[in-house]
């Protein structure tokens, strides 16, 4: 892997998971000597970030990390339900013209991963910690990209999930939400899995709409400001 592009994705995880506050600034002086690297690469990592909306450029400060607000998730849904939604139908369509087999086939991964989303709400309704889960709802986002067989689509759809989670960090975790939606993702890749596309339509929207509606909910009020620049966490 380029320097630049590890630089890239230890910072664009670090403020996806908040380490990387909104508003830091992003020095290249600093964050070199940090990543253990020359200032070249340093700067595409920088440009990349920007590209994708995680950092600006601000007056006299230089590249920081971009704020984040709950007045961004009705747009940010919208415009996630219209691709996941897609991306589901394809992937039952497709799954549903593949023959059966005994190897690691799409449906069996997806029927897998259904039985592990069930077996997960118990652990997560008793307060668990959910940092297990999240990974497991990337495993379900990748598996029905790849069924779907859409680039374009999961690469569209890989942009809008970066920023919901950041916006995901503003809202309060809580036992029974995660609980809930652990059934509706097992839901997810059971109906993707049994090759039914209605149903994986069907049951990615109830999805999207509960998760929007606690996002909305369960947030506290003070969350829409944006943290001062010495913060290292949200």
């Amino acid at each position: 892997m380029r320097a630049s592009d590890r630089a890239y994705l230890t910072l664009r995880e670090e403020i996806i998971e908040g380490a990387l506050a909104p508003g830091s600034v992003l020095g290249e002086v600093e964050q070199s000597a940090r990543l253990g690297l020359s200032r070249t690469p340093l700067r595409e990592a920088l440009g990349r970030l920007v590209a994708d909306g995680l950092a600006e450029q601000s007056p006299r400060r230089g590249i920081v990390v971009t704020a984040v607000s709950l007045s961004e998730a009705s747009d940010l849904f919208e415009v996630r339900s219209a691709l996941e939604v897609l991306a589901a139908r394809r992937a039952a369509e497709n799954v549903a013209h593949q023959p059966a087999s005994t190897g690691h086939s799409p449906r069996e991964l997806l029927a897998d991963l259904a039985v592990r989303f069930e077996t997960a709400t118990v652990d997560l309704a008793a307060g668990a910690d959910p940092t297990a889960y999240y990974a497991l709802t990337e495993e379900l986002d990748a598996a029905i990209d790849s069924a779907a067989g859409n680039r374009h689509l999961a690469d569209a759809l890989r942009d809008v999930r970066v920023h919901l989670g950041r916006l995901r960090r503003l809202s309060r975790d809580s036992p029974g939400r995660l609980a809930d939606s652990a059934r509706e993702h097992a839901a997810i890749a059971r109906a993707v899995a049994t090759g039914n596309p209605q149903l994986a339509a069907a049951t990615t929207t109830v999805h999207l709409q509960q998760a929007l509606t606690h996002l909305l909910t369960g947030a506290p009020a003070a969350t829409d400001a944006t943290p001062s620049p010495q913060e290292t966490t949200p």
